[in-house]
């Protein structure tokens, strides 16, 4: 006869619709600190509620109580803190990155922000014959590159200006803006619209548009691109591809944790 080891527990599991309850309280209780907002963002009876935070306290993944309100406690925040520490935004962006390639068939780079500099960590290839001179972690100026004005475009204007003054607007090309008060114009321009271009700031001949990434405390700190060469995309018609951009980093910033309606406010 098998006998199952004295260790094992064989009490039965809570039923789905329990555990459902139990991951809408807690998610309310991490978005909402008093307890009226936490029923009502549930929808669920008051002492329901009042039972799964007081287990939820008990388990240390809150703490508070209805009268003082409700935050993360140690238990969550620990885990919360590896999870983010175990990111890899190449394993996250690479189904959306790959479905994009299939979508439009030009290059698609993710870049991230390393002090003033953008490095790519994600470089997928269309089918076209041609190769661009891009290599995962290559590192490019912010000013002159579409993922780099796209991060650029969300920081404080005091910033930008210590960027002018640490390292400047060195020219690449000869379509590369190296006028400061130019600049500050051009990143009005990207956070209007939602998109950055390059047309040959950065390398003579290769046109991309762009689109922020946020983080998951909203923060654009990636960028992602949709790029090709200046003969099989003229001009600015590049620009097509910028509904497609920002779809994709907007899912990717999803996938991160990012709040995307409020980051947009």
């Amino acid at each position: 006869m098998i006998t199952e080891p004295k260790d094992l527990d064989t009490r039965p599991a809570p039923s789905t619709g329990a555990s459902e309850k139990t991951l809408r309280v807690l998610e309310a209780a991490i978005l909402y600190d008093r307890f009226t907002d936490i029923v009502e963002e549930t929808g669920l009876a008051k002492a329901t509620v009042h039972r799964i935070l007081a287990t939820l306290v008990e388990q240390k993944f809150i703490t508070g109580d209805s009268e003082r309100g409700y935050h993360p406690g140690p238990r969550f925040l620990g885990l919360a803190g590896r999870a983010i520490s175990r990111l890899d935004i190449s394993f996250i962006a690479e189904p959306i990155v790959d479905a994009l390639v299939r979508e439009v068939d030009c290059t698609i780079h993710v870049g991230v922000v390393n002090g003033f500099e953008m490095v790519y960590v994600i470089r997928k290839d269309s089918s076209k014959p041609y190769r661009m001179a891009s290599r995962v972690g290559l590192s490019m100026p912010m000013h002159c590159s579409g993922m780099g004005k796209a991060v650029l475009a969300s920081w404080p204007r005091e910033q930008v200006d210590r960027l002018v003054d640490e390292v400047g607007l060195p020219a690449r090309t000869e379509n590369t803006i190296t006028d400061p008060a130019r600049l500050h114009a051009e990143l009005a321009e990207v956070r209007r619209r939602g998109y950055a271009l390059d047309l040959g700031e950065n390398e003579n001949g290769t046109v991309c548009v762009s689109a922020p990434i946020r983080d998951h405390l909203g923060h654009v700190t990636y960028g992602l691109s949709i790029s090709s060469i200046a003969l099989e995309h003229p001009g600015a018609s590049i620009e097509q591809f910028a509904p497609q951009a920002v779809a994709a980093a907007d899912a990717i910033s999803r996938a991160l944790g990012a709040s995307i309606e409020g980051a947009r406010g």
